[in-house]
């Protein structure tokens, strides 16, 4: 592994917003600086061509000037990494760009922060603990004490041979104890449905077999609850969800070309002139055709509620590829994020109707999502050069009695993350 520094990790604003963040709960933090530090894992040496060029594409902002690289007196030094056995989006992209330019012998790089912090004394285990807490999400990132502790992103492991589930021996306990070490959150429904059908084939489930099914019957989309059969005060209620929602279209179809039968809906556009050259002279000239417009919203809310830059934007990335696989291919314009929160609890500026109920531990906060997720959104649209143009911001938390009479508190602490826009698409 290969070890190079990279630009300045955090604009003046964000340092400057850490910076204060760290002092109310470490007011002993004077200064603090970010860098990017690349992380190569190559099958041979660079030649002094190769390294020259590998330094060049790392090259993608300032640098830090003056500041030491080595360790002191009442300093630490904090390395954020993405977590050992995962590959970050930006990993992958950075991977691709060197493949591209010809540094085929990099099996792949990776990009972590090097945090110094300086401090007026040492802090003790206790302070550091909570001094990690504010420089990295611990869902997708861990913190190191040194950079050549790194070499953990590049570790592999021989692959676990299939086992099978006992089911035939143990019942189906075996099935409730695979559920819960594997991490399948299958709910009691499904495990019934698995114990009959491997039952009726009187063969165990293999692992594979099990996690293939989870992840195929996740509920990602929501697809299984709005398709499912439901009832309202016990009358059984002739359309699904996503048959009421199909519904508008079956009543007014008019300009509709399609939808809910591909990547993204079509509806009738206007004529007008396309510049491009033509097929037979290579000239470029213009060309009279319908320009359809296409239009895509999808939500992406669990990873945005996970970690909010990343899930916002690659729920983004997602539909701008869906209205760009649409036919036999389309053009997407102009994109569209909207977020759904629970109150916002601005520090320092209450609101009389916010009453704080907690949250779970293992999502970000209303008011993270809100500062990280738009941001996320947008940049993947601006990478792709498409505006993010509109979208919708609503918050909402509160104590409320149910049906039942007991007091329960609805909001949406796992947000909602709307991503959507629009395009252009030619008739086949």
């Amino acid at each position: 592994m290969q070890a190079m520094f990279g630009a300045t990790a955090l604009s003046a604003f964000k340092s400057t917003n850490l910076l204060r963040s760290l002092r109310t709960s470490l007011p002993s933090v004077e200064s603090l600086s970010a860098q990017f530090v690349h992380f190569v894992d190559c099958e041979a040496d660079f030649v002094a061509a190769e390294s020259s060029e590998m330094i060049s594409l790392l090259e993608y902002g300032p640098k830090p000037s003056g500041v030491s690289k080595e360790k002191s007196l009442g300093s630490s030094i904090r390395l954020v990494i993405p977590r050992p056995g995962t590959i970050s989006p930006w990993s992958s992209k950075a991977t691709d760009i060197l493949h591209n330019c010809g540094l085929t012998q990099v099996c792949r790089i990776e990009r972590g922060t090097l945090f110094r912090i300086n401090t007026k004394n040492l802090l003790d285990e206790r302070d550091m603990h909570l001094l990690d807490s504010f420089l990295h999400d611990r869902m997708t990132q861990i913190v190191l004490n040194d950079i050549e502790s790194a070499a953990i992103l590049f570790d592999s492991a021989d692959p676990t041979p299939m086992q099978s589930v006992d089911i035939l021996a143990q019942g189906k306990s075996a099935l409730l104890k695979a559920n819960v070490a594997m991490g399948l959150a299958l709910a009691d429904e499904e495990i019934d449905y698995l114990f009959d059908r491997f039952g009726e084939l009187e063969r165990n489930p293999t692992d594979i077999e099990l996690m293939m099914f989870a992840q195929a019957n996740s509920e990602h989309c929501r697809h299984k609850i709005f398709n499912a059969s439901w009832n309202i005060d016990g009358k059984q209620q002739d359309k699904s969800l996503f048959a009421m929602i199909r519904n508008t279209h079956r009543q007014s179809p008019n300009g509709v070309l399609s939808a809910y039968t591909d990547n993204a809906a079509v509806i009738n556009g206007h004529y007008g002139e396309r510049f491009f050259p033509a097929p037979e002279s290579k000239q470029y000239t213009f060309t009279p055709e319908a320009i359809h417009i296409l239009m895509k919203v999808e939500t992406h809310n669990h990873p945005t509620a996970i970690a909010p830059f990343p899930g916002a934007s690659t729920g983004s990335g997602g539909e701008i590829r869906d209205e760009g696989a649409t036919g036999l291919g389309a053009k997407p314009k102009a994109g569209l994020t909207g977020f759904s929160v629970s109150n916002l609890y601005l520090p320092d500026l209450p609101q009389p109707w916010e009453e704080y109920h907690g949250k779970p531990g293992h999502i970000a906060s209303a008011l993270d999502i809100m500062l990280e997720g738009p941001v996320g959104g947008a940049a993947f649209n601006n990478e792709y050069g498409r505006p993010n143009l509109c979208g919708y911001f609503r918050t909402f938390e509160e104590s409320v009695i149910n049906e039942a009479g007991d007091p329960e508190v609805r909001g949406y602490h796992k947000p909602i993350m709307i991503a959507g826009g629009i395009g252009n698409i030619r008739e086949p």
